[in-house]
């Protein structure tokens, strides 16, 4: 009422009023708002991306959707002058590597994460957590070399007739030692694969509440037992999900484990064996596949691989994001 009978005596009086100056306020919401809309539209774009390529890949897979339909799951064959194309050793490939490097790779990353998180003197573990992400930064493809120059002929002369000698009698130790195979992509994925699993699972442990082992050491256990009851039964998800993280990378490795694994798409017992995974497939074959329906079986094997990879990873995720929210609920 009193702002507007001056606004009239002022125009009565024939002066004009300076227009209203926006508060410091107006300027922070508006500042507010529009970093807010463009934090949406980055969360969208990403998300938009992930959609794209997978519509994209399904339109690039068709042809073979179309020609084969789940036969394409279940099929061993792979013959691409006669166009019949079957998914099933690039599947077996990919999971037995992957299986096989998570079989070295858990016991260690898991044995590193709980060393560095609850045991290491407080001088070694900025150091040694160093050294493990630096391992996880070296590009694959050193890897790769490495496993060709010096893991294959370790394996070929020394590690594969012992364990032929020893273990022959099991299907997984027979046939001859080529070093090259999927005993050797297992390898180099379980190194790839354990600073991920050990810097995940120190970052779960180390979220774990003082409180817990307060209570165990309290109630008279040991050292060993405050880890094992207290903490690891705490961090239980966490780690699984770590675990999850480190399968997620090996499922989608490519450079290094086609380096080593042999590439013959076949579905062989033995270790020992060459074999071939889906992301090596897609990478020795893609630029070599002569008609539509050869390239549209490589694009479909590639969303099948987009497909298990990003179930994996969410999975993992959400293992995760359990353990954050129960520390926090705990805190609060």
């Amino acid at each position: 009422m009193a702002s507007s009978a001056v606004h009239g005596v002022g125009t009565a009086a024939g002066l004009s009023l300076p227009p209203a100056v926006p508060t410091r306020a107006a300027h922070r919401n508006l500042g507010d708002r529009l970093f807010r809309l463009l934090l949406r539209a980055a969360g969208a774009t990403v998300l938009l991306l992930v959609v794209g390529l997978a519509v994209e890949m399904i339109v690039g897979a068709m042809p073979a959707l179309r020609a084969f339909g789940w036969r394409f799951l279940v099929t061993s064959v792979w013959d691409p002058v006669a166009e019949h194309f079957g998914a099933v050793p690039f599947v077996y490939g990919t999971l037995l590597s992957s299986l096989l490097a998570l079989l070295i790779a858990v016991p260690l990353g898991v044995g590193a994460a709980i060393y560095l998180a609850e045991l290491a003197p407080g001088w070694v573990r900025p150091p040694v957590a160093f050294l493990v992400e630096l391992v996880a930064a070296v590009p694959s493809v050193v890897y790769g070399l490495w496993g060709i120059f010096v893991l294959a002929p370790l394996l070929r002369t020394w590690v594969q007739p012992a364990l032929g000698k020893t273990l022959g009698f099991l299907p997984l130790f027979q046939g001859p030692p080529y070093g090259v195979g999927m005993l050797a992509a297992g390898i180099v994925l379980a190194i790839m694969v354990v600073p991920f699993i050990t810097a995940v699972s120190r970052e779960v442990l180390l979220a774990v509440p003082n409180s817990q082992r307060e209570a165990a050491l309290a109630l008279g256990a040991t050292r060993w037992e405050t880890t094992r009851l207290a903490v690891l039964r705490y961090g239980r998800s966490g780690i699984i999900g770590a675990i999850l993280l480190g399968l997620g990378r090996a499922l989608g490795e490519t450079m290094a484990v086609t380096m080593v694994i042999g590439n013959r798409p076949e579905v062989a017992l033995s270790l020992f064996a060459p074999g071939y995974t889906m992301a090596s497939v897609i990478a020795n074959e893609f630029t070599e596949a002569t008609s539509d329906l050869y390239l549209s079986a490589l694009i479909e094997i590639g969303l099948l691989l987009l497909v298990v990879t990003v179930a994996v990873n969410a999975l993992a995720r959400l293992l995760v994001w359990s353990v954050g929210g129960a520390v926090k609920a705990v805190r609060e």
